[in-house]
């Protein structure tokens, strides 16, 4: 069985859909089919923390840019469906006890504001500082307050005795990844797109170009254009094109418990601790992790940036709970496995920079599930046109998935119509590693850039 459309979508997670909302709705491109073996948003889309901010560190403001104009995109979103997705703008709240870490998130800070962040606002009396509201997200400070001293607990009374800096980043918050796709989707199927539950077989590029795609189920859709938009997946997808891209996976966990203490109050905002520490184990417990290479590193000092957010606002009494300490490279492969320890881990980490979480230290309850970060070498997306005439990607959003992706979305979508691009385009093509400069900036850079 044969048909014909005018774009295939390989992948329906929140960049997939998002690039179907886009073709079809703002650049009139109707014929489109949006393919996935899954349920829509269900691979990785809905298992990170779906937090958002325009906190982009270096090494320039490539990254700055692409998120804040998807920040102005989902804003856009949120009152065209009155906020169905329940955006809000709580902040991150980056927290340390160290003097070096202080003066590290005040030089960052500067840096970030230089990019475009907006101001940043030095409190020593928290008087002066403006607590987030707890619902939405419109008309509220951008920038960054920067809480000094004892006026870091008055304003934060939930925090660690010791914390004596916090950085709170006001353009950022939270979202339902799943809420906001099924918005996009609706939009995007009103407009013409159509949904097809089917697994990318194979695809034809006799010729130098796209001719069709090949579907498990025998279907074939002849079309001159395909994105590949598949998450992890994006490897196994390009390989059908005859494409090789820079690309590898890092597993990450994450913890979702009840907090009946309310140790996080509700209106809190996303909680990020950043100073670097140890766990404390028994010995029967080292002794044990002792015996295995995967477990030993939980000995050693981990870095820090354990996070912690309440789930649903001032509602339930559930919170995400994650720590990035992991970042070797792992296959990918699903569903994934998640280490024993982790919930024991991530528990201990919030402990420390929230105390009152510390009785839940052990919990036997919580949820831990997560998924992969599709990652470049230097931690950037890949946006653009394949080598493969007719074939585009946006993919390697690694763990900027759901913030970046209506830019990123809208990018891909731009090339395949032909629609003019913006300024920063170029830095996402595909074929930006063709260039021996560039290349050898991204060795300098490394692909922890962006992540928290």
């Amino acid at each position: 069985m044969s048909s014909t459309t005018d774009v295939v979508i390989c992948g329906a997670g929140i960049a997939g859909v998002a690039a179907a909302y886009h073709l079809a709705v703002k650049y009139g491109v109707t014929r489109v089919v949006l393919a996935d073996e899954r349920d829509p948003l269900t691979l990785t889309s809905d298992k990170g923390t779906q937090g958002y901010r325009n906190w982009w560190p270096g090494p320039d403001d490539t990254m700055l840019r692409l998120v804040s104009h998807s920040i102005d995109l989902l804003e856009q979103s949120a009152r065209d469906s009155g906020n169905a997705f329940r955006m809000n703008r709580r902040g991150y709240l980056f927290a340390t006890s160290s003097e070096a870490q202080a003066k590290r998130l005040e030089s960052t800070a500067r840096q970030v504001a230089a990019f475009g962040m907006g101001d940043i606002r030095i409190h020593r009396d928290a008087a002066a500082y403006s607590a987030t509201p707890r619902e939405g997200f419109a008309g509220r400070p951008d920038g960054a307050d920067l809480i000094l001293g004892d006026e870091v607990r008055r304003a934060f009374p939930y925090l660690a005795s010791d914390a004596i800096a916090a950085l709170h980043i006001r353009r950022a918050g939270w979202l339902s990844a799943v809420a906001l796709g099924t918005w996009l989707l609706e939009k995007a199927v009103a407009a013409g797109v159509t949904f097809v539950r089917e697994r990318v077989d194979a695809i034809d590029t006799t010729g130098g170009r796209v001719r069709s795609v090949r579907f498990a189920s025998g279907r074939t859709i002849e079309t001159e254009k395909v994105v590949v938009a598949a998450g992890p997946g994006l490897p196994d997808i390009a390989a059908m094109l005859g494409v090789e891209l820079p690309v590898f996976h890092e597993l990450h966990a994450k913890l979702t418990m009840r907090d009946p203490r309310r140790a996080v109050p509700r209106e809190a905002p996303f909680v990020i601790w950043t100073d670097p520490m140890k766990i404390e184990w028994s010995d029967a417990e080292r002794r044990m992790l002792e015996q295995h290479e995967e477990t030993r590193r939980l000995l050693d000092e981990l870095p820090g940036g354990v996070h912690v957010r309440p789930v649903d606002l001032d509602y339930g009494d559930e919170l995400y709970a994650i720590w990035t300490f992991e970042t070797d490279v792992r296959p990918y492969v699903w569903p994934p496995t998640f280490s024993e320890h982790y919930a024991r881990v991530v528990l201990q980490g919030c402990a420390r920079a929230i105390p009152g979480m510390a009785p839940y230290v052990g919990l036997r309850d919580g949820l831990v599930d997560g998924g992969y970060y599709c990652k470049t070498p230097e931690n950037r997306p890949l946006i653009g046109p394949l080598p493969v005439e007719g074939a585009y990607v946006v993919g390697a959003l690694s763990g900027s998935g759901v913030m970046a992706a209506p830019a990123s979305a809208e990018l891909v979508a731009q090339h395949v119509a032909g629609a003019a691009l913006p300024a920063y385009a170029h830095w996402f093509l595909p074929s930006r590693y063709d260039d021996p400069n560039y290349r050898s900036l991204v060795d300098q850079w490394g692909p922890l850039v962006g992540q928290l």
